[in-house]
């Protein structure tokens, strides 16, 4: 070998001896994975978007005298634990969301008639496709979840719609339901510990509203619910 590329031909050496052991020091590492008896937690938000089909408010009441509800989005905790490298459990919780309700149909721009809270208690069963060690993760996930409703009021304008020139205001409840839940979600793991998770859902949901007049209303919400999330794998 020529004197003056001995030097070059050491220090390439040298580069290929230390890239070469910095690789096997990274494979013994810890790494990410999503594998048997691990937990991992997401903490971000969710929004809550209802699909309402209201039926008809029974009489007395106009012809297609209906509602809507809006959506609402609140912090949401995720809990997560892998059964076996494919199958998991996961937990959302959160402090329930806040919905107004609104005429529609015959009564559409009659304003807020009033106001609901839920809490969606979920559990699902997830699938997870690839290998527990891959950054980018896909999952499917079916569950069941009970629709909590409470502290739900009246307004004057429920009021003035179903009792009109009463001093009594009309108050309404709303049947806690279970439903079935559908997942498609998704991981990306930043580091060894840290991810983010994005996924959607969508529950199977129907209920019925009852009037202190005596009427109700059913009311399909089928809500489809977004969820993004940081995640720390424990």
């Amino acid at each position: 070998m020529d004197k003056s590329t001995a030097p070059s031909f050491r220090k390439s050496l040298t580069m290929k001896l230390g890239l070469a052991l910095g690789v096997a020091i990274w494979a013994q590492s810890p790494a990410w994975a999503q594998s048997q008896g691990t937990w991992f937690a997401s903490v971000g938000a969710t929004s809550l978007h209802p699909s309402v089909s209201s039926g008809d408010l029974s009489a007395p009441s106009l012809t297609n005298t209906q509602v809507d509800v809006n959506s609402d989005t609140q912090p949401t905790l995720i809990l997560n634990y892998m059964a076996t490298d494919h199958w998991s459990v996961s937990v959302p919780l959160g402090a329930g969301f806040k919905h107004n309700i609104t005429g529609a149909g015959a009564i559409a721009g009659t304003g807020v008639l009033g106001t609901t809270k839920v809490l969606p208690i979920t559990a699902l069963l997830q699938y997870r496709l690839g290998q527990s060690n891959e950054l980018f993760r896909p999952y499917l996930g079916v569950g069941v979840t009970y629709a909590k409703f409470y502290d739900t009021n009246g307004t004057g304008n429920l009021t003035g719609l179903t009792n009109p020139g009463s001093s009594n205001a009309t108050t309404l409840s709303i049947d806690s339901k279970w439903a079935a839940t559908f997942q498609a979600g998704v991981t990306y793991a930043f580091t060894e510990r840290v991810y983010l998770d994005l996924n959607l859902t969508k529950t199977i949901l129907s209920t019925d509203s009852h009037l202190s007049t005596g009427q109700s209303i059913s009311i399909g919400l089928d809500p489809m619910t977004y969820s993004l999330g940081l995640g720390y794998r424990f």
